[in-house]
């Protein structure tokens, strides 16, 4: 085969993978879409439910206010979208495995699929954790310790955005068991390296968990708390998922 006749076959490769990655992606969202348009009629309804935590915390009577024009539109349009995502988050997680299903090596095969079910579980039991615990915690705290002379009406552009923040925040953390496997898997550090580092990693979580939540001491625990167990989890894990996960030459 001539050198030609080689660039020529890598070429309709490369393009054969990105006609194969664009019908990945064009399947994945269009059932966001779909659910996203389906869901549409009840945007007021689920942007109510997203801002229940906020509501009960605040004095009886009390409502957000809306200081843009547009904005109560589009924020209920946003938090739609978003719950749209969420709900698709399994199907768009298993466009991404069956992409790179064909190149992988059966054992390997066994890593992904794991991983991706896993990855998606933790990332939503991580905003569950957060708006069904956190939220109720903070928003409390926040509005007891406002002076009696402030009548507390959030502005739901800016809620939008701090329940964002938190629920990303939390999402992650709930992601760390997933990254100490990966670490472990791909042979870039050893559990007992990971087990070593335990005290650095336990500081590391209390000074996260300090900037990315309110400053009160309860919010901080409710997610430095939880790292520091993720972590342990997944350090136990870890050797387990890699005998799961060998190539038959590597347990020889």
């Amino acid at each position: 085969m001539t050198e030609e006749q080689n660039k020529t076959g890598s070429e309709d490769t490369f393009i054969s993978h990105l006609i194969e990655l664009r019908s990945r992606l064009m399947k994945a969202s269009l059932v966001v879409i779909v659910l996203f348009l389906g869901l549409m009629p009840w945007a007021g309804n689920i942007y109510d439910l997203l801002a229940y935590p906020m509501m009960v915390a605040l004095p009886e009577g009390s409502k957000m206010i809306a200081t843009g024009v547009v904005t109560p539109f589009l924020i209920p349009v946003k938090v739609t979208m978003l719950v749209a995502f969420i709900i698709a988050l399994p199907w768009v997680l298993y466009q991404m495995w069956a992409f790179v299903a064909p190149g992988l090596y059966a054992h390997e095969k066994k890593l992904v699929a794991p991983l991706v079910i896993s990855s998606s579980t933790l990332f939503i039991a991580g905003i569950a954790f957060c708006y069904f615990l956190v939220f109720g915690v903070v928003f409390r705290f926040i509005n007891n310790f406002a002076p009696k002379s402030i009548s507390v009406a959030p502005d739901i552009d800016s809620y939008f955005g701090f329940v964002m923040t938190m629920f990303i925040a939390f999402g992650l953390t709930f992601e760390v068991p997933v990254v100490v496997v990966v670490l472990v898997r791909m042979g870039l550090v050893t559990v007992e390296k990971l087990k070593a580092i335990r005290p650095y990693v336990i500081v590391g979580a209390f000074v996260i968990a300090a900037i990315v939540t309110p400053p009160d001491v309860v919010s901080q625990l409710l997610l430095a708390i939880p790292l520091c167990l993720l972590y342990e989890v997944g350090l136990f894990l870890a050797p387990l998922f890699v005998r799961a996960t060998q190539a038959p030459e590597e347990a020889v």
